[in-house]
């Protein structure tokens, strides 16, 4: 693990720059393949075909090692494997697997390359190629960037059909036909006369015998599972309230602990007094920490309500104090000195500027957390031969190495158990809760300690999405956009989460103005270029990342261009578009929502497209604006992801994200006062209320030959569209969120 490390301070950063310094190792490390993490536990009679699949007498075991963080993750990777292995999803047993370099993710590649996601030329192939190498070589098992489906669509099947047919090799041997006179249906292998011998009869032969590697995987019209509407396996425990989150988690013998960490984020603690905490009921042990305070109790609530009676005297935040000095920072970047990239530069902007009418805006996005509805919690167990660490985690080989470093541990001591999550959003990126509860636990060595981070500690130590602004210069002449110029200036989260990876990469990062200067329209004089605000507050992944603050700054001021130059929003962006999948999901929301239809008294249409994880996404948002406020009626959502691997969960996560990315417009964010966000919890940090919830309606096109996942992308549209579609029933226009500094809603 420690060479993970080594290499991705030179050659890795997920969201930004991909290679620094030449390529890292030979080409005989990319070709050779893991080891798979299943044949060191195998047993006598257990059939481990690849590092997906395990078959013996008691069952069938599929590892899905992508983590599931309410997304489906767990259901859609077993659908995979299940299409070609010829199991129903009632047959299997699923786990997430040991952490291993096995289940490295080469999709996190065109994220990690500074080419639009539908440049197919030579040189962006070429680099996307390396960075897939680069992920195989560094055993990069991550979740996250939308990748899950477009990592999985291929090997999953792949895995299954191989476990397929050295199943018919092993019942080929016993029975002595031939392989290709046999079938597979429903967990068995099919002899010509209809016999069937089961998969789990099969194993201990199957054990015996060299995977068939040599596999074809079946036409679309064959599939069974792919494409259908299905229940996913987690359904019914999470509709029944049965579903095991790592906060529900129990072992014999555990205490549990809770912390208060500085509310300045990153500053050391200066001193405590812990009299009135010791000797209150339930409280056993007080911990003393460099950060802060811990308490030991013998329940949840009793570390709590100890942790409140604790006078603790904090250092000052390495970062501004007050919110006003965080924003002085971002408009103060604006400079030469600050330009990080520019990304796009078609034409002529300058010589455009002189000509036609001018409009210009600025526009901001505020700090906003990831407040997943699970707080952080992590179950450790700490003696000197191993450690064991019970929680959810989107990096999990991460959590081995940094964990043995923290410790002086050899990762092969470490082990995670990753379990379900109760959402993410990038919050289970970082690491606050494992490093806690390890730090705690090393202090009572073999007890099983259970953290929990108070909901009020869990706002107080995220890493928030980054802050920014955007300046737009535009013009517009005989009733058509003709030029576009923006300038974006957020902090870079890639740079403030690889910094705490341990693995910072120099380099212009992608994210930064992700969702404008990969924007898929054809503005003849088009510059956008991309200003990295010195650290302030730390950072990091916030669904869609980049794209959602520079999504809205791009959509919004093409939406006012498009307004002065008395075009239709949306005939106007069909004319710009230039990219097909671009026009056909704007044709799909255009067809939905009967674009151009009269509408009523004070009500408003607004369209936003934008491209995210080489995912077009276009949503349109219709508003009325009542006596009471604004009301959003109704939503339509197209999304080209070249495949559908689920569309009940399709649709459910589109339509989620269209909730959280309007909820994060109209109601969130966080400011800073003397060093502490203001916002502890979600009374002062609203999503959106049930009552407010629109119609959604989805649609998902499957014309590009590329998968690509939804998690995302359906988020960047909705905040663009929203304020779109205020302007349209109001005059008001929006250029800042949250959007309830400045309309009501209801």
């Amino acid at each position: 693990m420690g060479r993970i490390k080594t290499i991705a301070r030179r050659s890795f950063l997920i969201g930004s720059v991909a290679i620094a310094g030449g390529v890292a190792f030979g080409a005989y490390l990319v070709k050779r393949d893991p080891d798979n993490p299943l044949s060191a536990d195998a047993a006598e009679g257990d059939a481990v075909f690849n590092p997906w699949v395990k078959i013996n007498a008691d069952g069938i075991t599929l590892v899905t090692p992508h983590t599931d963080l309410g997304q489906g993750a767990a259901s859609m990777q077993a659908m995979l494997i299940a299409e070609e292995l010829d199991v129903e999803l009632d047959q299997i047993t699923t786990t997430p697997g040991k952490p291993a370099a096995a289940y490295y993710n080469t999709a996190l590649a065109s994220e990690a390359v500074p080419f639009r996601s539908n440049d197919d030329g030579f040189a962006a192939q070429a680099m996307r190629n390396t960075m897939g190498a680069v992920m195989k070589v560094l055993g990069a098992q991550v979740t996250g960037g939308s990748t899950s489906v477009p990592d999985s669509f291929d090997k999953l099947r792949q895995a299954g059909a191989v476990a397929r047919e050295t199943l018919k090799a092993a019942a080929a041997q016993e029975t002595g036909l031939d392989a290709g006179q046999l079938g597979t249906e429903r967990g068995a292998v099919i002899l010509p006369d209809g016999t069937r011998i089961d998969y789990t009869a099969l194993a201990a032969r199957a054990a015996q015998i060299d995977p068939v590697s040599d596999v074809t995987l079946r036409d679309p019209s064959q599939w069974r599972l792919i494409g259908k509407p299905l229940q996913r396996l987690d359904i019914v425990a999470k509709s029944t309230g049965t579903q095991t989150y790592g906060i529900d988690l129990e072992v014999d013998g555990m205490v549990h602990a809770s912390v208060r960490m500085n509310p300045r984020k990153g500053a050391p603690m200066l001193g405590y007094d812990a009299t009135a905490a010791e000797g209150m009921r339930g409280v056993k042990q007080i911990v003393a920490l460099p950060y802060g305070v811990a308490v030991i109790a013998d329940n949840t609530w009793r570390a709590f309500r100890a942790l409140e009676e604790i006078e603790i005297d904090w250092a000052q935040a390495p970062y501004p104090s007050e919110q006003a000095d965080h924003w002085a920072a971002v408009e103060a970047s604006f400079t030469p000195e600050r330009l990080d990239k520019e990304w796009r530069n078609d034409g002529d902007v300058e010589a455009a500027l002189e000509k036609g009418d001018i409009v210009k805006a600025e526009y901001r996005a505020p700090y906003v957390a990831h407040q997943p509805l699970e707080p952080l919690s992590a179950l450790v167990t700490v003696t000197p031969e191993r450690v064991d660490i019970l929680a959810s985690h989107q990096l999990p080989r991460f959590v081995h190495q940094r964990i043995a470093a923290r410790l002086e541990m050899d990762d092969g001591q470490i082990h995670l158990h990753n379990q379900y999550a109760g959402g993410s959003f990038g919050h289970r990126l970082e690491f606050d809760n494992i490093d806690v509860a390890v730090d705690v636990a090393r202090e009572v060595p073999g007890t099983p300690v259970k953290l929990t981070f108070r909901r009020e500690e869990d706002f107080a130590q995220d890493y928030n999405r980054q802050i920014g602004m955007a300046r737009g210069r535009g013009a517009h002449a005989g009733g058509r956009v003709t030029a576009v110029d923006l300038d974006i200036a957020t902090v870079s989260a890639s740079r403030s989460q690889s910094k705490r990876l341990g693995a910072p990469v120099p380099g212009p990062d992608t994210q930064i103005a992700a969702g404008a200067w990969n924007m898929r329209y054809a503005v003849p004089d088009l510059r956008v270029r991309a200003y990295a605000v010195p650290e302030l507050a730390p950072t990091s992944s916030w669904r869609s990342v980049g794209a959602s603050t520079a999504g809205f700054f791009a959509e919004s001021f093409l939406d006012e261009l498009i307004h002065a130059a008395g075009a239709d929003p949306m005939a106007e962006r069909l004319r710009l578009a230039n990219d097909p999948d671009a026009r056909a999901v704007l044709e799909a929301v255009a067809e939905m929502s009967n674009w151009g239809s009269p509408l009523g008294p004070k009500q408003g249409r607004g369209v936003a497209l934008v491209t995210s994880f080489g995912v077009p996404v276009a949503e349109v948002v219709e508003v009325t604006d009542t006596d009471d406020g604004i009301k959003i009626d109704h939503v339509w959502v197209a999304a080209e992801v070249g495949r559908v691997v689920d569309p009940v969960t399709f649709e459910n996560v589109v339509a989620g994200g269209v909730i959280w990315g309007l909820g994060h417009a109209m109601n969130s964010e966080i400011t800073y006062s003397d060093g502490r966000a203001e916002q502890d919890n979600y009374h002062l940090s609203e999503g959106m209320r049930l009552h407010q919830c629109p119609v959604i309606e989805v649609r998902g096109l499957e014309n590009n030959s590329t998968v690509r996942g939804i998690g995302e992308p359906p988020v960047p549209p909705a905040a663009p569209a929203l304020a779109n579609a205020i302007f349209a029933a109001t005059g008001v226009r929006l250029r800042e969120m949250p959007f309830h500094k400045s309309v009501t809603f209801v």
